[in-house]
């Protein structure tokens, strides 16, 4: 920074003089500021609704799946015999499940010393089997100084997740077992080992009193299938059942009209609360008078007035928009039309969903919760054709139609506004942004020279006055003598 003295010869205060000249100078430059930060709130103003949008076509995404509109609740007369979950293809209806046995992991059980200690390097292998029967060869190496520990959790690795293995010190008994119930070895154990002269079994003795045989499980289906099964959880016809003890319990599935209702209320919700920010945007007030804050008015300001302010000069700052103002009605239209199909709904209001009567909230839409319920128990997949069906034009199904809208609409205003990824290059404001940027730093130097012409000016009349003196002295000093 360059130190300047003046008025040191004229008396004047140069450096003020100079201040108050640069102010009046600098007035289109405070002026194109404020332009800047105009066009930033713009911008963040876009993002903020097609964040919102975004929110919007999340919520729209889901609504293309069958669950959002035929998803399956199920009751257990008895929750501890067993219980289901049901898909949305599962037929409503009672179903009894008579449970005759639960499936099971089998367990052998060894005797050993917890300070067990193989002397000698060596291996040994064991067999597991396949979903098909066929035997799955493992290999554990030992070394000299493994505990038994150790090799336990070596054959646990070894094993593929197949096999858990531990030592109870206490007892000093070793544990191994399936991970996963059922018979897969029809012939024998589902742990085999191999070799007599096996190093695992020289150090272990088993205890053939202890232990559990891996075993199916078996339910009776309505009375007339019998179903092992290796799991305790059985799939058929988009039911999933879960068996948990002996017994004999009835499974009701219907159809969940409480998660289709909550799923269609959240997306006419969100698509209020977009609707709002965007008429909103169109319909507040613009306060012309109220220009960003330069710094300098900042700092006479309290920040309540600070924040008082800029809420006035934020106020309809993207009023007349056509993007929005076109995007609320194409949004609107794509919710209203007929669509052709073969079921009893045809239009949005057939469900009981209606735009509101007020014409400034912007085409916000009602519902009737109790035309759209009774809707749902009536025939959910009819709700699901009005919304999701296929085809073109007339046929087409009304989420497909908003979510074009939506995409267009969103894509217009990222166009005009980017995203947080974008550079100030890919977007009509950032482009704005930029020339004025580039304007902002070419008057910037521009005024570095212009104080410096001032300066210049105020140095040469100092000099000039200085000279006078000096005439002055001088002539002043020869009529004295």
């Amino acid at each position: 920074m360059v130190m300047r003295v003046g008025g040191i010869v004229s008396g004047m205060d140069i450096e003020a003089m100079v201040n108050k000249l640069m102010e009046a100078e600098r007035t289109p430059l405070t002026k194109m500021k404020q332009q800047q930060t105009t066009l930033e709130w713009k911008r963040d103003a876009f993002r903020e609704i097609n964040s919102a949008l975004l929110e919007l076509d999340n919520i729209v995404r889901d609504m293309k799946y069958t669950r959002a509109y035929n998803s399956k609740s199920t009751t257990s007369s008895l929750n501890n015999v067993a219980t289901a979950t049901a898909g949305t293809a599962a037929t409503n209806g009672t179903y009894n499940i008579d449970v005759k046995s639960l499936a099971t992991s089998e367990m052998q059980v060894f005797s050993a010393q917890a300070d067990t200690v193989f002397e000698n390097d060596g291996q040994f292998t064991f067999n597991t089997y396949d979903d098909k029967g066929k035997p799955v060869e493992h290999t554990v190496e030992v070394k000299a100084g493994d505990t038994l520990k150790t090799v336990l959790k070596n054959m646990e690795n070894a094993s593929d997740g197949k096999v858990r293995a531990f030592l109870d010190e206490t007892s000093n008994k070793v544990v191994l077992e399936t991970t996963r119930t059922g018979i897969y070895n029809e012939d024998g154990p589902e742990i085999v080992f191999k070799g007599d002269d096996n190093i695992f079994l020289s150090k272990v003795t088993k205890i053939d009193e202890q232990g559990q045989a891996a075993s199916n499980a078996q339910f009776i289906y309505n009375g007339g299938l019998t179903i092992d099964s290796r799991d305790n959880n059985y799939s058929l016809n988009g039911i999933t059942f879960n068996l948990h003890s002996v017994g004999q319990t009835d499974i009701t599935v219907r159809t969940d009209v409480d998660a289709a209702f909550d799923n269609i209320v959240k997306f006419v919700d969100k698509y209020n609360e977009v609707i709002e920010k965007m008429n909103t945007s169109q319909t507040e007030e613009k306060f012309r008078s109220y220009q960003p804050l330069t710094e300098e008015q900042k700092k006479e300001m309290s920040e309540e007035q600070i924040k008082q302010w800029e809420e006035k000069a934020k106020s309809g700052i993207l009023k007349g928009e056509s993007s929005l103002r076109d995007g609320m009605f194409t949004l609107r239209s794509s919710l209203q039309g007929v669509v052709d199909n073969d079921g009893p709904f045809k239009l949005l209001s057939d469900l009981g969903i209606t735009t509101t009567k007020n014409y400034l909230d912007g085409g916000k839409l009602e519902i009737d919760e109790e035309k759209l319920r009774s809707a749902l128990e009536t025939d959910a997949d009819g709700v699901y054709q009005l919304f999701v069906g296929d085809g073109e034009g007339k046929t087409k199904g009304l989420i497909h139609r908003f979510d074009e809208a939506l995409d267009s609409t969103r894509a217009k205003i990222e166009e005009k506004a980017g995203k947080a990824t974008h550079t100030l290059d890919n977007y009509a404001i950032g482009k704005q942004m930029k020339d004025l940027n580039a304007r902002i730093a070419d008057f910037e130097k521009r005024m570095v020279r212009v104080e410096e012409r001032y300066w210049s000016q105020f140095t040469a009349m100092e000099k000039a006055i200085s000279n006078l003196n000096q005439q002055s002295s001088y002539l002043f000093s020869q009529f004295g003598s």
